[in-house]
């Protein structure tokens, strides 16, 4: 909404209203990316303060709190651990309104912007559907795995058939582009090819967010390194001459993606506010899928899918962790009868804390972890 207040100057001089556009000319600054960037972070920031207490005092009152226990508490052997029954969930709700509201406030509307929103708020009711059922039954299960891929599946494959049936849009699927290597990929097949990666880092992202949301503020932590990482990305991709000179694929448009990641940053800074140790909420997956969907559209919005694997390594391990665990879990059982886990526990974080590493050792850990994600992905900038 801002942004158009930067063109009333000019809209003032060609309806013969000069004075009026000098003394309005300091209106121009909105058009600025990085005016604007500034602007949501802050906004976003100072926005989630102000609610935050609000509506966890709401999320007490109406009491969706966390009464069962989760499958790490009920493994045991978590020492140190503080009980975190009664703690409210559904904080995602902060997160999403704070960053809908500052993104419709300070970015220029385009279908960039449009499709990540729109998929913000599709996987946040979808994760508030879910919250809702584990809270209203008291029951970690909540809906089904297969209702929320289904869910997940079905975003991910309108965003690809959008971008394949968009003329503009269409090389961001029917093209490839890997890390450390300047120059499109092309073969017979290819968009078939991008259209399975387009799918899979958005339903990929989404699950391996949520799937890391197990202690207290590392997933919203991980997540704002992720989006400083494309933050950078998302402004080079929408400047011509930057995109140029680093060798990276200009997509037109794409900067107001930058200012949606300055309010994630604000919103998920806000949110951490309240989600550090001691947690006083949990975003719960009305939060987490939202966040990891947002991430995979963005990426594949600046033509980027693979480089959301490196900057988000911690989101990888977190859901490969899971996924060998199963696996082997399933395979012994059925050759031996007998199943056999690699990790003492899955997600990898619950493996550290059976380890005896306390919470906030974990959290700071993999914080560390994340930022040497984030630099290894920005080097592919130069390592062409």
């Amino acid at each position: 909404m801002f942004y158009y207040l930067s063109q009333m100057p000019q809209w003032l001089v060609d309806n013969d209203h000069a004075a009026w556009a000098d003394w309005l000319s300091f209106l121009r600054v909105f058009q600025y990316i990085t005016f604007r960037t500034a602007g949501a972070a802050v906004t976003a920031l100072l926005l989630s303060w102000w609610l935050g207490p609000r509506i966890i005092a709401k999320l007490k009152q109406l009491k969706f709190s966390q009464q069962y226990k989760d499958k790490a508490e009920e493994a045991g052997g978590l020492e140190g651990r503080v009980n975190k029954l009664g703690t409210p969930s559904m904080g995602g709700i902060m997160i999403v309104l704070t960053l809908d509201i500052t993104a419709l406030l300070w970015a220029r509307w385009n279908e960039f912007l449009a499709l990540t929103l729109m998929s913000v708020i599709v996987l946040a009711a979808l994760g508030f559907y879910d919250d809702w059922v584990k809270l209203t039954k008291q029951d970690k299960a909540g809906i089904h795995s297969k209702v929320k891929l289904v869910v997940q599946i079905g975003l991910a494959l309108f965003i690809g058939l959008y971008l394949w049936n968009h003329q503009s849009m269409s090389h961001l699927v029917k093209q490839l582009m890997v890390p450390f290597y300047g120059e499109a990929i092309e073969f017979a097949g290819v968009g078939f090819v991008g259209l399975l990666i387009t799918m899979a880092a958005i339903v990929g992202s989404s699950n391996a967010v949520n799937l890391t949301d197990g202690l207290d503020g590392l997933a919203i932590g991980c997540t704002l390194i992720v989006a400083f990482v494309f933050i950078i990305l998302t402004y080079i991709a929408g400047n011509v001459k930057t995109a140029e000179y680093l060798i990276v694929p200009y997509v037109e448009g794409a900067g107001e993606l930058t200012v949606f990641c300055a309010a994630m940053i604000g919103a998920g800074l806000g949110f951490l506010w309240f989600n550090c140790h001691p947690a006083q909420v949990f975003m719960g997956d009305t939060g987490s899928l939202a966040l990891g969907g947002s991430l995979g559209v963005i990426a594949v919005l600046i033509h980027q899918p693979f480089i959301l694997v490196i900057a988000g390594g911690v989101f990888v391990l977190e859901a490969v962790s899971v996924m060998i665990q199963t696996g082997w879990f399933k395979y012994t059982r059925r050759k031996s009868g007998v199943g056999r886990r690699v990790f003492l526990m899955a997600p990898l974080h619950h493996h550290f804390e059976k380890k005896g590493w306390h919470e906030s050792q974990v959290v700071a850990r993999f914080y560390i972890l994340g930022i040497l994600f984030a630099v290894l992905a920005l080097s592919t900038l130069k390592l062409r």
